[in-house]
């Protein structure tokens, strides 16, 4: 179900009036999917019906992509949000997964332990300077693409795999498998990003360098991401020691369309350990 919910969050300018779009479907301990910068909530979508089936799956336009008004795009402001956003809607501590952007984001959730476990898919703060001014570029670079692109032209190129693959090989492995719809919204999507802009000027002093204390914590890195580099995964590793990183075979920067059955297994498993956890308390709790 798609809807918007209207709300008050705490602000660098104090209290502020915020909305934002969402798609909850699904029964059981509550996820939320937070998507990568230019991106939208449909991104999830190849994943979230296998996702239902054990979770209540909440997809969030982020502030400023999407559906959902823009706001100042730093950091704590935009944890600050979801935080609220997630009280608002009666999410208790949920799971959270995050990709790119998204999974900078979950992390910080986490590190804040406003959620019960972290998966976090080729998150972004992990990157060497040169990376980060790497992966901005070509940011902007496929910003003003989708910007300079006139509509019939995207839907043209969309309709073929070769078209498929101009627009979207930076971000998929397998970009013939978007269906031509996706491909168009995503496009449509980048295009009119309005936080885009601020939310990159926002990331030039952004490294995540603190553990994740007290919850599981899953790190995920497609093999084949030409965005933000697999070595990276490297780096989260040694910043969240307790962290299980997974190498996603065969998948890009948004690993979610090239295989959606493993990133879907990899984000239950990760939700699933803090089930372990709470269980294996409980029998120490008893004396077992």
């Amino acid at each position: 179900m798609s809807a918007t919910l209207s709300f008050t969050a705490p602000t660098e300018h104090g209290p502020q009036d915020i909305t934002l779009a969402y798609a909850r479907v699904g029964a059981g301990e509550p996820l939320l999917l937070l998507h990568g910068i230019g991106h939208h909530r449909q991104a999830w979508d190849p994943v979230v019906d296998i996702l239902a089936t054990e979770r209540e799956v909440t997809a969030v336009d982020l502030p400023g992509f999407g559906q959902s008004p823009g706001l100042p795009h730093d950091l704590p402001t935009t944890n600050a949000v979801l935080a609220a956003f997630c009280a608002a809607l009666g999410l208790d501590r949920p799971h959270v997964a995050g990709n790119s952007l998204g999974g900078l984001l979950a992390l910080e959730l986490g590190r804040e332990n406003l959620v019960r476990s972290v998966t976090a898919l080729s998150p972004a703060g992990f990157w060497s300077q040169a990376e980060r001014r790497y992966a901005f570029t070509v940011l902007a670079g496929m910003r003003r693409t989708a910007r300079s692109l006139p509509l019939p032209l995207v839907e043209r190129l969309s309709r073929t795999a070769a078209g498929r693959t101009a627009l979207t090989s930076t971000i998929y492995a397998r970009p013939g498998r978007r269906s031509p719809e996706a491909v168009v919204a995503e496009t449509l999507a980048l295009a009119h990003a309005e936080g885009f802009a601020e939310t990159l000027r926002a990331g030039r002093t952004v490294r995540f360098t603190d553990d994740v204390p007290g919850i599981p914590v899953t790190v995920a890195w497609g093999d084949r991401d030409r965005l933000l580099l697999p070595r990276q995964g490297i780096r989260a590793k040694h910043a969240i020691p307790r962290a299980r990183l997974v190498r996603l075979r065969g998948c890009g920067h948004v690993p979610m369309n090239d295989d959606p059955a493993m990133v879907a297994r990899v984000i239950l498993d990760g939700s699933r350990a803090q089930e372990a956890s709470a269980l294996r308390t409980s029998f120490s709790t008893v004396g077992l």
